[in-house]
């Protein structure tokens, strides 16, 4: 981020109830270190005060949630806003003598930095209600997610500990609707051998139109395998239609808010240039949107490699150590999203092919896929700065 010359660079360390603000000059001198109240009047008096003393750069550590207000506020007096890692924050820190952490210390150290390493800082995206409804949407569906995940791996271990052979049927398809509609009509083991034939067809008939038949006849099978009853078996019998009426609506509601993510991706100018690259989704389109946005924030793709965690770290010592290693840092978010689209984007020919190339390299799958996606994001740059939809390359004359 290119530094103009600010008078006053105020670190904000927020918080819930109230942030603590650090004011420093363009020498190093405080010129405000107070708490600051979570209130819209009382950040703009403090802001409008230091406003006397030169242009004014607001750092946040972070710029959503319990920081929106002092963004929003900032970006209404017309100040500059930055945004400080929490990672970058904690690695700067150890730069300055002393162990305590105190909301003091962190704004310092937060206004310090933009002072003295303004390459640290990141962008925050301008007030756009879009993305900020966007935003919001994802998060949520990330938490339906997350408590889906939860239930589905409780049920597993459930049918894990009473009955290992139904386990293995319904398992890997516990999120299937067909799945989901036995364990919620019957329940478990013992429900589902009571049940007759025509019954499992007609809870899973309309939902698996193509695989009852062979779904039914595993599970008759797999019921077949064991003859003891475990304990607890009656107790999981009432617990898990529960948890799969409980996953069946998660499943719902994630349906729901994909559709309405798709709405908002959908009325995004970039939007039609994310989703023309193979791999990329709806989901994985907003997420990558709503951590990048335009692209204009990363120089090269190299930067945005970096932040995302995809550049190789270079490891020498001498002569005795060297070599590259996949970084550990970077955005953990953004970072999923390249290796989830790079893995989707395996269908696509010239994404496979590169694929196989580092495979018949010695690259183990993880590894090809990281090394996929690192491609990827050089073509991604160049088309968010562009503005151009995605071009299949065409195969080089002989």
């Amino acid at each position: 981020m290119s530094r103009p010359e600010y008078g006053v660079f105020l670190g904000l360390d927020v918080g819930k109830e109230e942030h603590h603000a650090c004011g420093l000059d363009g020498d190093g001198e405080r010129v405000h270190d107070k708490p600051l109240p979570q209130s819209e009047a009382k950040i703009r008096a403090v802001l409008e005060a230091l406003s006397a003393h030169g242009p004014v750069l607001v750092i946040v550590d972070q710029p959503a949630s319990i920081g929106a207000l002092a963004v929003t506020v900032a970006r209404d007096l017309g100040i500059d806003v930055a945004y400080l890692p929490g990672l970058a924050m904690r690695r700067i820190a150890d730069l300055h003598p002393g162990s305590a952490k105190t909301d003091a210390r962190d704004a310092y150290i937060i206004a310090e930095a933009a002072r003295s390493m303004p390459h640290a800082l990141r962008r925050v995206d301008t007030g756009d209600e879009a993305l900020a409804d966007l935003e919001v949407v994802v998060g949520y569906d990330d938490d339906l997610a997350g408590e889906g995940t939860r239930i589905a791996n409780r049920i597993r271990g459930l049918l894990t500990q009473i009955h290992p052979a139904l386990e293995r049927v319904l398992g890997p398809k516990i999120q299937h609707p067909a799945v989901l509609e036995l364990l919620t009509r019957f329940g478990g083991p013992q429900g589902l051998a009571g049940a007759t034939r025509r019954q499992l067809i007609t809870a899973t008939k309309t939902r698996a139109p193509r695989s009852y038949d062979k779904l039914v006849t595993a599970v008759q099978q797999a019921l077949t395998e064991q003859t003891v009853t475990v304990p607890g078996t009656r107790a999981a019998e009432h617990v898990l239609p529960r948890l799969a009426a409980a996953l069946a609506g998660l499943l719902t509601e994630r349906a729901d808010a994909a559709r309405q993510i798709e709405e908002m991706l959908d009325a995004h100018p970039l939007s039609k240039v994310l989703t023309s690259i193979p791999g990329i989704g709806v989901r994985t389109g907003a997420r990558i949107l709503l951590e990048v946005g335009d692209g204009t924030a990363f120089p090269t793709p190299g930067h945005l490699a970096a932040y995302a965690g995809l550049a190789p770290v270079t490891r020498r010592s001498g002569t005795s150590i060297r070599g590259e290693h996949p970084s550990r840092g970077g955005n953990k978010q953004l970072k999923r999203a390249f290796f989830l689209a790079a893995f989707a984007a395996l269908s696509d020919p010239t994404s496979r092919a590169y694929y196989d190339r580092k495979r018949a390299a010695g690259k183990k799958h993880n590894a090809a896929l990281i090394c996929l996606a690192r491609r990827r994001i050089d073509v991604l740059h160049a088309m968010l700065r562009t503005g151009t939809l995605y071009q299949r390359p065409t195969p080089s004359a002989a």
